[in-house]
Order: C-alpha cells, then sequence, then structure tokens
C-alpha cells in the first residue's frame, strides 16, 4: 500500500476577492452555495459549494487587508490555491507519514479548530514541488480523541 493512499481529497480551496461572481459560476454548472461564514480564527469569509457526485469547493474571501490570502490575491483577483485532504490520522502523524514518504513539508498555519467544519482541526501545509494543502481531521478522529 503506498504511505499516503489513506488521504481523502476533500475539497478545492478557492481564493476570490469578489466571490458572488465565483458563485455565479458554480450555481450556473449546479453546484449550492451556503451563506458567507466568517472564520475569525483565521481572518478569512468562507462559502461552502456542493453538487452530489463533484468534490466540493469552498471559496475562500479575505476578512481583512492583511490576511492570509494577501499574497495569493496579489496578483489575480481569483485563484484556486490549495486542495484539502480529510485524514484519519493527527495532523502530526500525518507529517510524519509524509516526511517517511521522502517528501519536504513545511508548516505555515499549525491545526487551529474550523468553524465550517463543526470546530474540527484544520492545518496547512506547503509541500516541496506539489503546493499548498490543508489537512482536515476527520470526524471519526475527533470522536475518538475525545472518548
Amino acid at each position: 500500500m503506498k504511505p499516503l493512499a489513506a488521504l481523502k481529497l476533500h475539497h478545492f480551496g478557492l481564493a476570490a476577492r469578489q466571490p458572488e461572481l465565483a458563485v455565479a459560476f458554480l450555481s450556473a454548472q449546479g453546484f449550492h452555495c451556503g451563506t458567507p461564514i466568517i472564520d475569525p480564527l483565521q481572518d478569512v469569509v468562507l462559502r461552502w459549494c456542493e453538487r452530489p457526485d463533484h468534490t466540493p469547493v469552498e471559496i475562500v474571501t479575505p476578512n481583512s487587508s492583511d490576511g492570509p490570502l494577501k499574497n495569493v490575491l496579489a496578483l489575480a483577483s481569483t485563484s484556486f490555491y490549495h486542495l484539502c485532504y480529510e485524514i484519519d490520522w493527527s495532523t502530526d502523524e500525518s507529517l510524519e507519514k509524509m516526511r517517511v514518504a521522502g517528501l519536504r513539508v513545511v508548516t505555515l498555519r499549525a491545526a487551529l479548530p474550523a468553524v465550517l467544519f463543526g470546530g474540527r482541526h484544520v492545518s496547512f501545509h506547503m509541500v516541496q514541488g506539489f503546493g499548498l494543502i490543508e489537512l482536515l481531521e476527520s470526524r471519526a478522529r475527533e470522536r475518538s480523541a475525545s472518548a
């Protein structure tokens, strides 16, 4: 078995200065986009867009002029900038598995509770040669950690 085969693609992260334009495009494809949610810990506004049998899209908009999307949106008004993977291991275990697999991974934002995902922990990491990933701890992991 491949060492990272258990990583499950959860969603695409789309940074957008004008989220209504992204919502219009996704809606025209049959996606349903929820209402905006402010995540003060991440300093962003989020909209979750989903369509059956398709990978969801998380539209991420800056909540302040100095937030984490400042550099992402410096050259373009929209950009797919991260892939999110749901993990059954802890964040630390997942990072160790990546390193054992020979990947160079740099943590940009340590795990913190995410409003959009009911307080489940998310973290952001740069994988050399691939790009930015978000790790989302699974609900099963959350239940076993609290038991």
